[in-house]
């Protein structure tokens, strides 16, 4: 087998293996064989990382060891009609010309083309390499616990490569701090009256995607639209919601949501008359971005509880004035998103509604500032919230020797300069060298479009580029 070939393999073969985010263990586990096997030491630390010690081949025995890293866990996305079951089901993959895709969920190239990727490196007799120690953190998709309790003394290198970067010839060097505001909006039930009718309302059709690198695409969040479409509905009639959830994921953009009401009897003719003149203003709206923007409403039997017309009109017009999107660029780097946030989860609870905000900036007091601006919203109207623990930004180093290194390696592989960038999304870079005292730390990864979604696709092609350009980054001394 060429090496993409050994390379598309072992990412089918770690792709049978379930490992959404919390359910790492069973790929740890296999890999720990796959790397005893080959008679490659490797640890657990305490948290639940995964480090495989790669001897380095002959004459490279006296060079520094070098940290190649990437994460376990995967984004869990898949469409309404897909029957897949993700702490069960081996990831279907599917060939389409240069690229893989999956069938109707996430691929999770992200970050399972890395683990592929190491594990034939560490494979390849014929590669030229120092010492390897193989990183493979776990919850890198939501918590970031396994970077942020990572134990230093398992590794020794002083330099980190990334392979969680989603361009193949960019190389990444410094990326968006972030965490989540939870909101616990509390709500009390009552049963509908006899000439209530109660309608499902839908809102589906949309790209979804990444929050971090998608968030300047200006792709809709279903979420946000669910709200702006209830509260087109009780500035007319009064409504009063039983049930509403959308988006699955806090770091993914929202691609479905709905919401369960009870409105009288008498607007049912009023309520689809709207909601269809809004779908037509969405439309409009996002023409260039969502064409597949659909609303549906239809009648279903009436729920036995529904929340209070105070309570429901607290909860959408909270829905309704959360930020979402951009809020601030970085003025001095043009194109390049600062700050932003994500509605990411919206469900019914017992008792009460809950959201998942989810921010990201390059600028941590920016950061605390829309935590606190989510805060207050939510306080307002008379929620409570609690955070996760929030990750600072990787700021950039333009003289890191890694950096210089692989633009010789890159230029030497294809005689064209990397591009050299910052990015949006969230890597563990920053929190992995903090943890180690200072790391001199690079990303790079192949091309993967549409990642936190079940349009997600990896361009294979880039695959062999990156296996190149490896290759002979680390062989240079």
């Amino acid at each position: 087998m060429t090496p993409l070939e050994l390379i598309l393999a072992r990412f089918e073969q770690l792709s049978a293996v379930p490992r959404g985010t919390k359910n790492e263990a069973g790929l740890r586990q296999w890999l720990t064989e796959w790397a005893g096997g080959r008679g490659l030491e490797s640890r657990v630390d305490s948290v639940g990382n995964l480090i495989v010690y790669v001897p380095a081949s002959a004459g490279y025995e006296d060079q520094p060891a070098l940290i190649l890293q990437g994460h376990l866990d995967m984004v869990c996305q898949k469409t309404p009609d897909s029957p897949h079951d993700f702490m069960r089901d081996p990831i279907h993959i599917l060939r389409d010309g240069d690229w893989l895709k999956a069938d109707r969920t996430t691929l999770g190239a992200d970050n399972g083309i890395a683990i592929a990727l190491m594990m034939t490196l560490a494979e390849d007799a014929g590669v030229a390499h120092p010492p390897l120690e193989l990183l493979l953190t776990i919850e890198e998709e939501v918590s970031g616990v396994g970077a942020d309790e990572l134990e230093p003394s398992n590794l020794t290198g002083k330099t980190l490569l990334n392979l969680d970067s989603e361009t193949e010839g960019e190389f990444t060097i410094g990326s968006a701090g972030g965490g989540s505001v939870f909101i616990h909006l509390p709500v009390t039930w009552t049963p509908p009256v006899s000439e209530d009718v109660a309608f499902l309302l839908r809102v589906d059709g949309l790209q979804g995607g990444h929050s971090g690198g998608d968030i300047a695409k200006n792709r809709a969040n279903a979420n946000k639209l669910l709200a702006r479409v209830l509260d087109d509905l009780q500035r007319v009639f009064p409504i009063r919601l039983a049930s509403i959830k959308g988006g699955s994921a806090r770091n993914a953009i929202p691609r479905e949501a709905e919401a369960v009401f009870v409105c009288d009897a008498q607007m049912s003719v009023r309520c689809r008359e709207l909601v269809t003149a809004f779908e037509k203003t969405l439309r409009a709206e996002y023409s260039a971005t969502e064409s597949g923007l659909a609303l549906s409403l239809e009648v279903i039997e009436k729920p036995i509880r529904a929340m209070s017309l105070s309570e429901t009109h607290t909860a959408v017009l909270l829905l309704l004035a959360l930020p979402n999107g951009v809020s601030e660029m970085i003025a001095e780097i043009p194109g390049f998103v600062e700050t932003s946030s994500n509605i990411g989860i919206v469900e019914t609870l017992e008792d009460e509604v809950h959201i998942i905000s989810n921010h990201r900036s390059a600028v941590f007091t920016r950061l605390e500032a829309i935590n606190r601006r989510v805060e207050a919203l939510a306080h307002l109207a008379g929620a409570r919230t609690n955070r996760n623990k929030m990750f600072p930004p990787w700021q950039a180093n333009l003289e890191s020797p890694l950096l210089k290194k692989a633009r010789t390696a890159y230029e030497t592989c294809f005689g064209a300069q990397a591009k050299v960038e910052l990015t949006h999304g969230g890597l563990e870079c920053g929190i992995i060298s903090d943890r180690c005292g200072g790391l001199d730390t690079l990303s790079c990864g192949p091309t993967i479009e549409n990642p936190h979604s079940p349009d997600e696709r990896l361009h294979v092609p880039s695959v062999q580029k990156v296996w190149d350009f490896l290759i002979v980054l680390l062989a240079l001394r």
